[in-house]
């Protein structure tokens, strides 16, 4: 009975299966992320303090404004709408230690520009723009204005002349283009409309009604981007 009994235990310990211990338990591992992944940007902004965007050809527009996140020695740009689209860029600029920066653009040539500033990134941030708005390059025009005593009558560029007629009237500058004028903070733009001034001297004649948007008198000098 001794011997039977023994070998009958040791048959039953033989069949039973082993138990992992909690030490070996199964867990998922943790992603790993690709050797020589880069580490993603930190988002930058850029920011317009002031712009001198109303100057004579010859003078300086000038952008002021600050990168953030603030740091010293990053590159800031200041591009120029071209002509025929596209950017052109007319100035850099490095920020200083609190990411201020100033950028200065000699305008040659009178117009309309569009202007923006532009931060092209680094490792570590992200790039980014802002747009400045238009800038206007003038030069002084003299002027006188006309009206009273010949409403009614037809314009050669096409039309009637009214009291409500915005327009001006120009020597040479083809019909329906557009001339931005400029007078003691005031500004509009208005087309090519009629032929004239025949009087030495003049550049353009303002209608009645251009003169009273721009509060001009009866004759002195303008600013103009044609």
């Amino acid at each position: 009975m001794g011997l039977s009994g023994a070998l009958l235990t040791t048959t039953i310990l033989a069949a039973t299966p082993a138990v992992a211990s909690s030490d070996t338990s199964s867990t998922t591992p943790a992603p790993v992320a690709p050797a020589g992944a880069a580490a993603p940007k930190a988002s930058t902004s850029l920011s317009i303090r002031s712009v001198r965007r109303t100057v004579l050809a010859g003078e300086r527009i000038i952008v002021r404004g600050r990168l953030s996140p603030a740091g010293a020695g990053r590159a800031v740009a200041l591009q120029v709408g071209a002509p025929g689209g596209g950017w052109t860029t007319v100035d850099h600029d490095r920020t200083d230690a609190g990411g201020r920066y100033v950028l200065l653009w000699r305008a040659a040539r009178t117009g309309t520009k569009r202007v923006r500033v532009g931060f092209g990134g680094t490792r570590e941030l992200s790039s980014a723009r802002r747009a400045a708005g238009n800038a206007r390059v003038y030069r002084r025009a003299f002027a006188s204005w006309y009206g009273p005593g010949l409403y009614g009558q037809h314009l050669a560029c096409g039309g009637t002349l009214t009291s409500g007629t915005l327009g001006v009237a120009h020597k040479s500058l083809p019909c329906g283009t557009l001339v931005t004028l400029h007078y003691r903070g005031r500004t509009v733009r208005v087309p090519v409309i009629d032929r004239g001034p025949f009087v030495a001297g003049r550049e353009f004649d303002l209608t009645a009604a251009t003169k009273a948007r721009l509060g001009f008198g009866s004759t002195g000098t303008v600013l103009t981007t044609r």
